[in-house]
């Protein structure tokens, strides 16, 4: 997992979701892949995704089920899970918060 992004636009604007629980930045690289780089808060939290996306646990540890699913899936710092496109996911961060790096478009 990249430590480091060259040549990148990034929105200023945040995005912030469940009152801050959740928060992100977007990225667009130099080729026009878009990423999302975040940090989740403890809780529990539901997202839809139009995308495929792959989450790219970066620091902490959550818990993943997938739309779908029932199996829960313990995700850590160096891991990651994908989600298919119009899906969604429940992740949970019990301990400190989780931060990640969400590339969009990627199956």
């Amino acid at each position: 997992m990249p430590d480091s992004f060259d040549n990148v636009s990034v929105s200023t604007k945040a995005n912030v979701y469940f009152d801050g629980k959740v928060v992100s930045h977007s990225l667009i690289l130099a080729d026009g892949r878009k990423k999302s780089l975040g940090v989740i808060f403890p809780g529990e939290y539901h997202f839809g995704t139009a995308d495929p996306e792959v989450m790219e646990i970066t620091a902490g540890a959550c818990e993943v089920v997938i739309d779908g699913t029932t199996e829960t899936r313990a995700v850590a710092a160096g891991s990651s899970f994908t989600v298919a496109a119009n899906s969604g996911f429940t992740i949970r961060v019990t301990d400190s918060p989780c931060e990640y790096i969400c590339s969009f478009g990627t199956p």
